[in-house]
């Protein structure tokens, strides 16, 4: 006898059974019926509101995801979450009455589809479009309720013409720190011409420069500017790094190769001229706190003050936020790259330099030339590591302590960095660790200018470590002009403050961790500059009728790469290679008429065009202004409760906290203050999903294997007979454990995978993918079916009666709950408050009044909008389900008939009483002390005191 397959079976007997095939056919007819009518198009002010009054008057709701990049890989079922998650708040908000943007473009720029050209020979652009398009079938079948008319992607000329704009404006502004906002250069120039402003560093006049001098001058003062400075230089990419793109043990994030410090030309962003306004402004957002910390950690602003140390006729300025301290200071230590070493180092070793100083160097400039290219070959995070052994050398200069007069020795140390503070510090040994470990390894004085509180006694000749604290008061701190003993930490701060901007050596001022943001990166795919040189090396602008400036055709897309290990090296990149793109002639329309230049050979950063993205789709086919100034203060403009404007949701992940997060909100306040847009920020609130897991099982050499093909036999796993580990982690391709949206929705249809992953847990939590689960979600759907639709005939079951007293309250309970649920993206359990009343229908048998299925269906449209809409029909609406209203509870049924009061004796339970909602604590009392079982408990006793609660408690405590 052959073996009967139940399933085939199934599909036998119930023909119009919700299965696989039938999820198939009903998802790609809605896609075509939302594309064909365009469905999800968000009409802007300046057009279709404009003539809808009704329309004009819903608010307004702009929901964005993190820019997705396409990737030859496609999609796994780990991506699609957060799209998943902002399209059902997105189907929520249209249907309690919003207007609502939601929309999604591609980051198409970076070093991926670059690696694949080199290795390839493929143009990046091929490559990259070929999986945008792919991506968008992937995105498309999950039936994403997208307005593709606002879609577009970073390599679009005629989106990264926008971008180059922006940073032209950015190159030709300047921040008026008396005005605490950017203004146009073109002021500032007019301020120096005029001579209301003195020329820094010359003593002649604005006029008497030469070019190259101005262009100078103008660059200390430029947002964007060009600078020789400390970069990260990573051979291995051929590039150099922004400092978020380096992880905390020193290497590269993409493709985990060593990054070495090197003195570059290289653009920069000088971000750090908004660190105060970036930071105040956190405060304002809607955003996880975990972010906003890490925000205000790589800002880092410390208050202290700036103190000048006289040393050969320099000076040699340090930023502290110990002022009072300063009688401590025993020695100096400057950054190996502090530009002042060449300066003041002298050509033999002073008289009596201690041996342990010097080590085994003849002169000091050979201590310090070996020294700096020991420090080239580590990172800041190594150089900043609380190693056991301090390293250093002596410069051979002396400084002078400005408070005592004292000679102190001046060194070089790779734990100072010339990316922080000033790149110099004064050592005070006693209070700080590193000090005192560096100050015992090179036989240096420890004075004790903080009273210990710990009984060590200011002796540090027996102190085993250093002793600081804001709480002990100051000793052996005094001058014939000042005197800090005796007095608590934060009044000798501001005394000596005091005295240090009396005598011109110092000042309090305020300091940041964040550096000026590394722009140039020596690569092909991105974004050209706008920028030429003529032939005195002056920075010029193109003007804005030559944008965009497109990238050329070269024949080897690769920078040059050299020996990872290997910080000797210096960067070459492939546009430097197309002679007749670099070397060019122009009219650049300033009145000088053509002349020859050389265009700008380093692209911009992966990251620039994904720093104004939300303001292009609001308004993305615009050739004549980045956005219509309307358009952009409909949707993101300052509003109650948002004073800062920006996006209504954004999410994405949280591993972009200190990039692309802090990158676009400067861009976004640059074009506030130049008063391109209304928003100074471009995303009010933020949510930050979790992540899908999957297990990944590696063989005995550690290399992952397939998920898939691997089995379980007695609690352990086999791959091909083979024993193999198993731990979860991250899905993916090179984990050989990715599951593609493509296979679930084969086996199963989108709205039960979009239910699976809605399902799964909280949003904001990581939780593993397990495909054995998705079937729960599958059976929802079929249950559903069935309440509306016979499977044997097809027809349309439900009844025009109206529910009973029971099916009300579980309706309008459902109704209440999921409302909320969605509103606070609490998908999974608004998914169980509908499997709750659609099992609830289920069980009572019969048919469902029509009104009550009606009602299902609006409930579960945000989360499974294909079989919403073809049930929608089959209940004979014609509308789409989409712009329905969503329900609203009745509450009256909401709020239970009875509740259930617990009475207590002596803490125990002794009844259950089912009492009205509203009850008072007096009726309640007067119920619990007539209930016989209580009567019975007490036996007579008497009754000290009762403790009522209502409607839930009643405690009896017996005399």
């Amino acid at each position: 006898m052959s073996e009967t397959n139940p399933a085939a079976a199934a599909e036998v007997v119930a023909p119009h059974r919700y299965t696989a095939a039938m999820a198939a056919d009903i998802e790609a007819r809605w896609q075509d019926f939302w594309d064909a009518e365009g469905t999800y198009e968000a009409p802007n002010p300046s057009g279709d509101l404009a003539g809808d009054p009704e329309l004009a008057a819903r608010p307004k709701k702009f929901i964005m995801d993190m820019f997705p990049y396409p990737s030859g890989a496609g999609l796994h079922v780990g991506h699609p979450l957060g799209y998943i998650a902002t399209d059902v708040f997105a189907r929520f908000q249209r249907m309690t009455g919003h207007n609502v943007l939601h929309t999604l473009g591609f980051d198409a720029f970076g070093l991926p589809a670059e690696q694949y050209a080199v290795q390839t020979g493929t143009h990046p652009r091929v490559s990259t479009e070929a999986n945008i398009e792919n991506m968008k079938v992937q995105l498309r079948a999950l039936g994403l309720g997208h307005d593709k008319r606002r879609s577009f992607a970073t390599i679009d000329p005629e989106y990264y013409k926008w971008t180059q704009w922006i940073f032209l404006q950015i190159f030709n502004s300047w921040y008026d720190d008396e005005a605490d906002k950017a203004r146009p250069i073109a002021e500032l120039i007019a301020q120096f011409e005029s001579g209301e402003r003195a020329v820094p560093g010359h003593t002649r006049a604005w006029p008497e420069l030469t070019a190259t001098e101005r262009a100078d001058v103008l660059s200390e003062f430029r947002l964007a500017y060009a600078s020789d400075a400390p970069v990260n230089w990573c051979p291995g990419l051929g590039t150099v790094l922004a400092n978020e793109e380096v992880t905390a043990d020193g290497r590269s994030e993409r493709g985990n190769f060593p990054v070495f410090k090197a003195k570059l030309r290289q653009w920069n962003m000088r971000i750090t001229a908004y660190a105060d306004r970036l930071l105040s402004d956190l405060e304002e957002l809607d955003w996880p706190e975990a972010i906003k910390l890490q925000q205000r950690n790589w800002i880092g602003r410390s208050e202290g003050a700036r103190v000048d140390f006289p040393v050969d006729g320099e000076n040699i300025t340090v930023f502290t936020t110990r002022p009072d301290t300063l009688f401590g200071a025993t020695y100096m230590v400057l950054a190996p790259e502090h530009p002042l070493v060449d300066k003041f180092t002298p050509a033999t070793w002073p008289e009596g330099t201690h041996d342990v100083w010097t080590g085994s160097h003849a002169t000091p400039g050979e201590a310090v030339a070996a020294y700096r290219a020991q420090a080239g070959t580590k990172s800041d995070v190594e150089r900043q590591a609380e190693a056991k052994d301090k390293t250093g050398v002596f410069t051979g200069a002396f400084a002078t302590n400005p408070v005592n007069g004292d000679r102190i020795p001046v060194f070089i140390a790779d734990y100072v960095l010339m990316g922080y503070g000033t790149g110099a510090i004064m050592a005070v040994p006693a209070g700080d660790q590193r000090d005192f470990d560096f100050a015992r390894a090179f036989e240096l004085p420890i004075t004790c200018i903080v009273e210990p509180t710990d009984g060590r006694g200011t002796d540090t000749s027996t102190w085993e470590n250093a002793f600081g604290s804001y709480d002990a008061k100051i000793i052996n701190s005094s001058n014939e002009d000042i005197s800090l003993d005796g007095l608590p930490v934060a009044e000798a701060k501001a005394r000596i403050t005091e005295w240090l901007a009396r005598k011109g050596i110092g000042e309090g001022t305020v300091n940041f961790r964040l550096r000026d943001w590394l722009f140039s990166r020596q690569r092909y795919w991105g974004e050209p500059f706008p920028i030429v040189y003529d032939e005195d090396g002056v920075a010029h602008s193109l003007p804005e009728s030559m944008l965009p400036l497109e990238l050329p055709e070269v024949e080897d897309y690769s920078p040059r790469t050299f020996d990872p290990d290997d910080a000797n090296t210096s960067p070459e990149t492939p546009l430097s290679r197309n002679e007749d793109w670099v070397n060019v002639t122009l009219d650049l329309g300033d009145g000088r008429g053509p002349r020859k230049y050389r265009r700008e050979t380093n692209t911009m950063p992966n990251w620039a065009g994904s720093c104004w993205y939300e303001l292009r789709y609001l308004d993305p086919h615009n050739d004549q202004k980045l956005v219509d100034p309307a358009i952009e203060q409909y949707w993101m403009g300052p509003r109650a409760g948002m004073p800062h404007g920006g996006v209504d949701l954004y999410v994405g992940g949280a591993e972009h906290a200190v990039l692309h997060l802090l990158y676009a909100r400067f861009w976004s306040k640059v074009l506030f203050d130049l008063g391109h847009i209304s928003s100074p920020e471009p995303f009010h609130k933020l949510f930050n999903q979790g992540m899908i897991q999957a297990y990944v099982y590696r063989d005995s050499r550690g290399f992952p294997v397939p998920a898939a093909e691997v089995e379980e036999l007695g609690g352990e796993y086999f791959y091909q007979g083979e024993k193999v580990s198993r731990l979860l982690g991250k899905m993916g391709k090179s984990l050989k454990n990715a599951v593609t949206p493509d296979e679930i929705c084969e086996e199963y249809g989108a709205d039960t995978l979009r239910l699976y992953e809605m399902a799964m847990g909280p949003l904001d939590v990581s939780r593993p993918w397990d495909t054995r689960a998705v079937v729960g979600q599958y059976r929802l759907l079929q249950r559903l079916w069935r309440n509306v639709v016979d499977e044997t005939t097809g027809e349309v079951t439900v009844v025009d009666t109206e529910p009973d007293e029971e099916t009300l309250r579980a309706l309008h309970k459902a109704i209440d709950g999921v409302r909320q649920d969605l509103q606070g993206l609490r998908f999974n359990t608004a998914i169980a408050k509908i499997t709750e009343l659609n099992n609830q229908l289920t069980k009572a048998g019969g048919a469902v009044p029509r009104s009550v299925a009606e009602s299902l269906v609006l409930l579960i449209a945000p989360l499974a909008p294909h079989v919403a809409e073809e049930l929608w029909r089959k209940l004979g609406r014609i509308d789409t389900v989409v712009h329905q209203d969503f329900p609203v509870a009745d509450p009256a049924y909401v709020v239970d008939e009875s509740v259930t009061c617990v009475v207590q004796i002596k803490g125990k339970v002794k009844a259950r009483l089912e009492v009205p909602p509203t009850i008072s604590d007096a009726e309640l009392e007067k119920v619990a002390l007539a209930d016989e079982k209580v009567v019975a408990a007490l036996d007579g006793a008497g009754i000290r005191k009762v403790i009522v609660r209502a409607p839930k408690l009643v405690n009896i405590v017996p005399a």
